[in-house]
């Protein structure tokens, strides 16, 4: 887990280093830069976690030295894959993974990208045919950035290392676009920073001759599986697959942890853990007995009680991190420089719970991510009602398990009847049916996308172009700031493929989300948890915030000069108006909070970003 950085033609060495170490945070432990027959400049800063001897530093070469390659990523059956090149009479002077990836890829060429099971983001510079490939995972777990400055191709793992090549570090003509729609900018090569381009997940890139041709390598729908007829086999193949994703993320040259929520997700994860450390553990630590757990006294986002439920019955102790805003405010600035993007809720609970677990020397977690999408997160159960057959018993299914979902959020939600939902739910489908507006993807015209049942249509889309991708790259820079990295069994793309070929009352039903995954899992976990339905999700206690320790940051922010001239900011007197409204107590709807800081972001990004002095 690491940071990249090249440029083609080659780059003056201290300039180049200069902005390679912009991207220190992601590699503390060791950096290095090539230029290869004054034709590439190639950096890597090192997050040491397989192999942590010399031997795994990048840039790295093959043994003829016509390959070169930097690598920000784990491959997780790099084992496997390594006793497979053995076979085909490949030698290795490394343990690393970054070694087998390159090896794999003198061999099979861009195919190889098919065999890894992991998250990455790499450049492999071929010296004889002059060319560099570039490849990222799947569902874009590891960022990756390009520009072409001056005629100059520049690729790095942040735009922030981007930033020294520019001229001018300014805002992306789609800048209001991108703002306004939150969820949907991640899966495009759309840039808060003109000039910079994203690299599409789940493709590679083949730059030659001043030219970069980008294909996509990867289609979940292009992979979907017959799947057992029978729910009990569905759940026994689902444990198998559940477990041996965790047991090939805990390989690991350093200690591993989790940042354990209380929800179903996570808790899952580290009791699979705990499953798993009873038996052999074929790579690497057993020192994985570390919980961090993010805690919000007197609020109802706290959920650490749950948390304490979980590390007590596997055994293991936690670290209770209590998320303190003050402690961290006064460097907001800094994080939201380093975190890049906007997003509608702040940073500081996840910031502070991964840098508890370095401070405590921990380096890697596997997390609980991915699975809200691929089950039935989000209240998008009702799309459900649709695949139901007007039957009445999956209807009642249906809306019994949505209203089950649905808890005091601080939103003092009105009670609505199933047939009130049921009605409304009916009508708006069936005026989006009939105006085409209906599930839209940019893979509607697939022939498998079309045979998914409604219901998947909408988790497909959620997973794979809106709200998961945005996910992924906040918890790679919430993380990475911190030198952590995440792990995310429920990511394994044999889970997704698995998952996205099930019916929908597979996924959930009798009144649960993910009945899949409480099934598998329940073996391994308290019955409080695994047959828990509230869901809070991990948040920020926002109106809180405004109207108590930060009453008076907020009131000062939105009374600044520059807020009320911002250009960036749609029309600044209005949200001045509505925040502090908030923060008077006039307005304590959790979503008006929410919204009035997703509007105010803007302001602190332009703050952050553009106005900060690049030498």
């Amino acid at each position: 887990m690491c940071a990249i950085l090249g440029t083609i033609p080659k780059t003056d060495e201290t300039f180049f280093k200069k902005a390679l170490h912009t991207l220190s945070h992601r590699g503390p432990d060791d950096y290095g830069i090539n230029t290869i027959y004054d034709e590439i400049t190639l950096g890597h800063r090192r997050l040491s976690i397989v192999d942590l001897s010399h031997n795994g530093h990048q840039p790295m070469f093959n043994e003829s030295k016509r390959y070169s390659i930097v690598f920000n990523g784990e491959i997780y059956n790099f084992l496997e894959i390594k006793n497979e090149l053995l076979k085909k009479g490949y030698k290795f002077f490394s343990n690393s993974d970054t070694e087998v990836l390159l090896n794999a890829y003198i061999e099979w060429g861009e195919k190889s990208v098919l065999k890894f099971n992991g998250m990455w983001a790499f450049a492999i510079w071929d010296s004889l045919k002059k060319e560099l490939f570039l490849s990222r995972d799947r569902f874009g777990k590891k960022p990756l950035f390009y520009a072409f400055i001056d005629e100059k191709l520049i690729f790095a793992s942040e735009m922030k290392a981007i930033y020294p090549f520019l001229k001018e570090v300014k805002p992306s003509k789609d800048f209001h676009w991108m703002k306004n729609n939150i969820f949907l900018y991640e899966s495009t090569d759309k840039c808060l920073i003109e000039g910079i381009k994203r690299f599409p997940y789940g493709h590679n890139g083949v730059f030659k001759d001043g030219k970069l041709k980008i294909t996509r390598y990867w289609n979940t729908l292009d992979h979907l599986e017959e799947i057992p007829n029978s729910y009990n086999d569905q759940v026994e193949k689902f444990r198998e697959l559940f477990l041996d994703a965790c047991k090939i993320r805990m390989r690991s040259d350093v200690s591993i942890g989790t940042a354990l929520s209380g929800g179903l997700d996570s808790s899952a994860t580290i009791s699979a853990m705990a499953h798993l450390s009873k038996g052999h553990i074929d790579y690497g630590k057993k020192d994985w007995q570390h919980a961090f757990v993010a805690s919000f006294p007197n609020t109802f986002l706290d959920e650490s009680h749950y948390a304490k439920m979980v590390t007590d019955h596997i055994g293991i102790e936690a670290t209770f991190v209590k998320i303190d805003p003050l402690k961290h405010w006064d460097r907001l600035n800094e994080y939201f420089y380093m975190f890049e993007d906007l997003y509608i809720t702040s940073p500081i609970p996840m910031l502070m719970t991964y840098e508890a677990v370095k401070k405590h020397g921990i380096s890697v977690t596997l997390d609980g991510h991915g699975a809200d999408e691929l089950f039935s997160g989000y209240g998008h159960i009702l799309e459900a009602l649709w695949d139901s057959k007007f039957s009445l018993k999956n209807t009642m299914d249906v809306l019994n398990t949505y209203q089950g979902t649905l808890g005091d959020t601080g939103a003092h939600r009105k009670s609505t009847s199933n047939s009130e939902i049921y009605l409304k739910y009916m009508i708006r489908k069936c005026i989006k049916k009939l105006m085409k507006r209906d599930t839209v993807s940019k893979d509607f015209d697939h022939k498998n996308f079309k045979k998914l049942d409604n219901f998947s249509q909408h988790l497909y889309v959620i997973f794979h172009e809106t709200i998961l991708p945005t996910l992924l790259r906040n918890y790679d820079r919430y993380s990475m700031m911190n030198g952590v990295e995440i792990r995310m069994p429920f990511m394994d793309h044999r889970i997704v493929t698995f998952v996205n070929s099930l019916p929908y009352n597979s996924k959930f039903g009798g009144g649960y989300t993910k009945k899949l995954i409480r099934d598998a899992m329940d073996p391994y976990m308290p019955k409080e948890v695994t047959w828990r339905k509230s869901k809070i999700g991990f948040n920020s206690p926002i109106t809180d915030w405004m109207q108590n320790d930060l009453k008076e940051w907020f009131s000062d922010t939105v009374h600044e000069k520059n807020f009320l001239e911002s250009s960036l900011v749609d029309n600044p007197k209005n949200l001045q108006e509505t925040i502090m409204d908030i923060v008077n107590k006039q307005d304590n709807l959790y979503v008006y909070a929410e919204n009035a800081w997703t509007k105010l972001t803007p302001y602190l990004w332009e703050k952050a970003v553009l106005n900060r002095k690049y030498d």
